[in-house]
């Protein structure tokens, strides 16, 4: 998939949100998460435009990780739609599956333009010791182990 083809797919989801949002009930819930929605769902489509307007690499990498925060908050909020009952799930179903599938191309994009392995996974230090981060842990230190 291209930038243009993206630009345009998340534009789209931008302005599906932007009429879901208009759906919601005027009650203190309906607001608060309207509010948050519309905030993050557009969000996705802009910040990639100024990732792709990036000046090198690592602005590139930093800008799509906004890009994958704000679409898996945008399915979060769609998941409390849903479980809340606030709107049909038919309804919300096909854009929660389009939040997701943003974050995973945008995840893979991410990991392509660092090189794969930058900050996921096992490194060889210059030292031959291999560094392994524990993403999945949320560990903010790293193992070193010898290799």
């Amino acid at each position: 998939m291209n930038q243009e083809t993206l630009k345009q797919r998340t534009k789209k989801f931008a302005l599906k949100i932007i009429e879901l949002v208009e759906r919601l009930p005027k009650t203190v819930t309906g607001r608060a998460i309207a509010n948050q929605l519309v905030r993050c769902g557009t969000s996705v489509g802009a910040n990639y435009r100024a990732a792709c307007r990036g000046r090198t690499r690592a602005e590139f990498v930093a800008k799509l990780g906004i890009v994958v925060e704000e679409a898996d908050e945008t399915a979060f909020w769609l998941e409390l739609i849903i479980e809340a009952a606030i709107l049909p799930k038919e309804d919300i179903l096909p854009l929660l599956s389009e939040a997701n599938e943003l974050a995973a191309i945008f995840v893979s994009s991410r990991k392509t333009a660092s090189g794969n392995n930058s900050s996921i996974g096992n490194q060889k230090s210059s030292k031959g010791l291999v560094v392994r981060s524990s993403i999945a842990n949320r560990q903010s230190s790293m193992d070193l182990i010898e290799g």
